[in-house]
């Protein structure tokens, strides 16, 4: 948590499942770092019902990629939710 502060990354991906702490929780403390909340963080995961998704975007991410996911493809995914989360900036 602390190195997101640090490093201001442009994009975090986030795994839902993690042993530990999930996504839900990881995002959440990355949030309450000072200097961290708005700092766009996605989510990867084998949930990919549309509620579901749903509640992903409702926390605050700015996208969720599914899994399992094409490696050819993952590059385009991510350069897209930067695109998105740095559009408004």
């Amino acid at each position: 948590m602390q190195r997101a502060a640090q490093e201001r990354p442009d994009l975090i991906l986030l795994d839902v499942m993690m042993p530990g702490m999930d996504g839900f929780e990881t995002f959440r403390e990355i949030r309450a770092q000072p200097g961290c909340a708005d700092i766009p963080i996605a989510f990867m995961t084998a949930r990919v019902q549309p509620q579901e998704q749903d509640s992903f975007l409702k926390i605050g991410a700015v996208g969720v990629i599914a899994k399992p996911f094409d490696p050819m493809t993952l590059p385009d995914q991510v350069r897209a939710l930067w695109e998105k989360a740095h559009a408004a900036e």
